[in-house]
């Protein structure tokens, strides 16, 4: 069984497979996509992807300054388009709950943006971000359909924009409860 539909501009939907840790070892977009392996937990993905992000951030915070964050987010976002969309078309499914690399950008943009923070008001962010990314309410859901495909469709670049944009206007609707929250509490 080939492991990734032919290299044309739109292939077509193959049956859908399960993402495991030797799927995820056959190509480079799928370690990205699936978080390095975050995005395998079979319990909450989204979730564990999200405090892979947290913890990654945690570690990297002391070495990169704010403008190297945002390029690395910027950076991650132009290569997310491409492994989202490879490993999509490769499990077969537009949207699979396996790809997080959306949550670990949006919540590495959160961090960076509400930095410096202490532990508190980091599990708000958590807390919220999670919340907007789970339960999708107003804007999010809104992005989260925009560039949704249509049953028997290829999965094309679109639907891998399509994956990240939801979690960044959840991302954008977290900061703006925390701006809010401190506006209004003095945090």
């Amino acid at each position: 069984m080939a492991d990734a539909p032919s290299g044309g501009a739109s292939p077509a939907r193959s049956a859908p497979r399960r993402a495991t840790a030797a799927f995820m070892l056959r190509h480079p977009a799928r370690w990205i996509a699936l978080g390095f392996g975050s995005g395998l937990s079979p319990v909450a993905p989204g979730t564990v992807g999200t405090l892979w992000a947290w913890l990654s951030f945690v570690l990297l915070q002391p070495w990169l300054t704010d403008l190297q964050w945002l390029l690395l987010i910027a950076a991650g976002t132009l290569v997310g388009v491409w492994a989202c969309t490879r490993c999509a078309q490769h499990l077969g499914v537009a949207d699979p709950g396996a790809i997080v690399w959306d949550e670990i950008l949006a919540f590495w943009l959160i961090l960076c943006l509400v930095m410096p923070v202490g532990f508190g008001g980091q599990l708000l962010a958590f807390g919220l971000f999670r919340y907007f990314d789970a339960a999708k309410p107003g804007p999010v859901r809104w992005a989260d359909g925009l560039f949704k495909s249509k049953s028997g469709e290829p999965i094309t670049w679109r639907q891998g924009l399509g994956i990240l944009l939801d979690d960044f206007v959840a991302a954008g609707c977290t900061l703006v409860v925390l701006a809010l929250w401190r506006f209004t509490i003095g945090g």
